[in-house]
């Protein structure tokens, strides 16, 4: 996402084929659960599923470039090994300054379950 240019509300817009977006947004947010750095961006797309628009399809393109940029990057979950994962949610509702949405943060924790009292 843009820092110095936050995605709002595009009433004027040139309007996207709904089911598109739709799935684009759904594999994003299959992809989240091994890459969460980009969990607020595709969230923060999501909103505007009932009515894309071009500028947001611009954002979700984006978040592509980002994940073609970084490949390695992300978490990944042993099949074979023990692990533990712990994680914490938490949303606010109260400081989404344009239409009160949800805004959800993430942490995620994974450790081998032998790992337990000892400083990882």
């Amino acid at each position: 996402m843009e820092t110095q240019k936050p995605l709002l509300m595009d009433e004027n817009g040139e309007e996207v084929d709904v089911y598109m977006y739709r799935l684009i947004i759904g594999s994003l947010m299959y992809l989240t659960s091994s890459r969460p750095n980009i969990m607020f961006a595709v969230c923060a797309c999501a909103r505007y599923q009932a009515n894309p628009k071009v500028s947001y399809l611009f954002a979700i393109k984006r978040i592509f470039r980002y994940l073609k940029g970084q490949p390695k990057l992300g978490l990944w979950y042993p099949k074979d090994s023990p692990f533990d994962l712990v994680a914490y949610t938490d949303s606010d509702y109260a400081r989404a300054s344009l239409d009160r949405k949800s805004t959800t943060g993430e942490a995620e924790y994974m450790a081998a379950s032998s790992c337990y009292g000892q400083v990882l």
